[in-house]
């Protein structure tokens, strides 16, 4: 486990006062560390969790030479003559078991999608490009290619081969593939488990009255459901008040139920409460700014267990199981504004969570996306603009903001599908300039 000092003298140009969205991205690859508790679970349960192992095929995938479509099949030597070809049909081959018989040299077997390619025969043509003469069939010339519409063994997976690979994340696709192997089961690294909170006394939460000066909390929902569509176990701890005592019940509380800890608020320079300070008391932890917007305070680093003793969680927690780390939860105190805490999450904190599930592909992927409209924007800083992708006439990718841009402004969040994000060195943005896009689909 490295602390927060080693990490930072492997960072060339730290600056924790300036920390650009890039070196905040090495900065957690190298805090953070996979789970290692494993599960045995049925395909139907394995839906979003990671493997622990590689998947061996166990046999070759298909396990014989078949067609690739409902037609007739033959030697593709015969192509060879350059001629119009004609075959007497001698059988019918089906798919689920083996044709038993030969086929001679102008002779043709009709054959259905998924059926054994029968020995000597290696080409098939499909029914409708035939025509059918009684028991025969004619083929124009240069219609195929010997070989044509055959699937050959082993072609999808080798026998003793990986599958799947150890990592990789089980998607109903990866799903199917692993049931095509005939295995019940499938080894998966077990769900992280995140304890969240929100700080501060203009906090409400919802059922209580409005009052002048409050806001009702909408991080709390938001965090839930990323983290949810993640694919974590959650351990929801309400708002907590700017009290130092409150405050490290909760820290201590969740430090030993989770792997992982998510704070809104009380991050900020010059905040009048007890958050940072209790931060510092219990962990080791980083607090920065970040070249960002929106989004610029953040704190990470680890909130360690207490030695002895236990704090009770809160009413929403999902249960009271130890499943934390003995070094302490990952810890990631994000801003307050609404927007800020949800670009944070999706540019830092997911990828952060994928790597500690133990899945290799943590990185978001960017697409390109033509820029509707302009913008302005100053090299230094990433900016991450709320953006509704869609098709243009062309079939290319074009992008366009919500609007008001504050990061306060929840409502355009909510009606985008991705971030527009506005790289540190980068400036203006014109009328038709490419852009790279977050999207969102399957985070928020």
């Amino acid at each position: 486990m490295k602390s927060i000092d080693q990490i930072v003298a492997e960072l060339q140009g730290y600056d924790p006062q300036a920390l650009s969205a890039t070196d905040v991205a090495r900065f957690l690859q190298l805090l953070v560390a996979p789970v290692v508790d494993r599960q045995e679970l049925p395909l139907f349960d394995a839906l979003g969790r990671v493997l622990a192992d590689d998947v061996i095929s166990p046999f070759d995938v298909p396990p014989h030479d078949n067609s690739a479509m409902d037609g007739y099949a033959f030697d593709g030597a015969a192509l060879a003559s350059g001629t119009e070809l004609h075959l007497k049909i001698v059988g019918t081959a089906l798919a689920g078991k083996a044709w038993q018989g030969t086929v001679a040299a102008g002779e043709c077997l009709k054959i259905m999608t998924g059926a054994i390619m029968p020995a000597g025969l290696d080409t098939v043509v499909p029914q409708e490009f035939v025509g059918v003469q009684g028991d025969s069939i004619s083929i124009p010339p240069r219609l195929l290619q010997p070989g044509d519409n055959r699937r050959l063994r082993g072609e999808d997976l080798r026998e003793g081969r990986a599958a799947l690979s150890k990592g990789e994340l089980l998607t109903p696709a990866r799903l199917g593939l692993v049931a095509s192997l005939g295995m019940r089961t499938v080894p998966v690294l077990r769900p992280l488990r995140v304890a969240y909170f929100s700080t501060g006394d203009e906090i409400l939460s919802l059922g209580e009255p409005p009052r002048e000066g409050a806001v009702y909390d909408s991080n709390r929902y938001t965090v839930f459901g990323m983290l949810r569509r993640l694919g974590c176990d959650v351990i929801d701890m309400g708002v907590v008040r700017d009290e130092p005592a409150l405050l490290e019940a909760a820290f201590r509380g969740a430090a030993e139920q989770a792997d992982a800890i998510i704070t809104s608020g009380g991050v900020s320079v010059g905040e009048a409460d007890h958050t940072k300070t209790m931060m510092k008391k219990l962990g080791d932890v980083a607090f920065w700014r970040v070249a960002m917007r929106p989004g610029r305070p953040m704190a990470v680093g680890r909130i360690l267990q207490a030695k002895t003793g236990s704090s009770p969680l809160s009413t929403g927690a999902s249960s009271s199981q130890n499943n934390s780390s003995p070094n302490g939860a990952i810890l990631f105190g994000l801003p307050g504004n609404p927007v800020a805490v949800m670009v944070t999450f999706l540019a830092f904190v997911r990828p952060a969570l994928l790597q500690m599930m133990g899945c290799t592909a943590s990185a978001p992927p960017l697409l390109r996306a033509c820029s509707q409209e302009a913008m302005r924007k100053k090299p230094g800083r990433t900016e991450y603009q709320r953006g509704t992708v869609s098709t243009a006439a062309d079939g290319s990718l074009q992008v366009r903001t919500t609007g008001n841009q504050g990061s306060g402004v929840l409502s355009s969040m909510a009606e985008a599908n991705g971030l527009i994000v506005l790289h540190h060195a980068q400036g203006n943005v014109a009328v038709g300039d490419e852009v790279d896009v977050l999207m969102f689909d399957g985070a928020i």
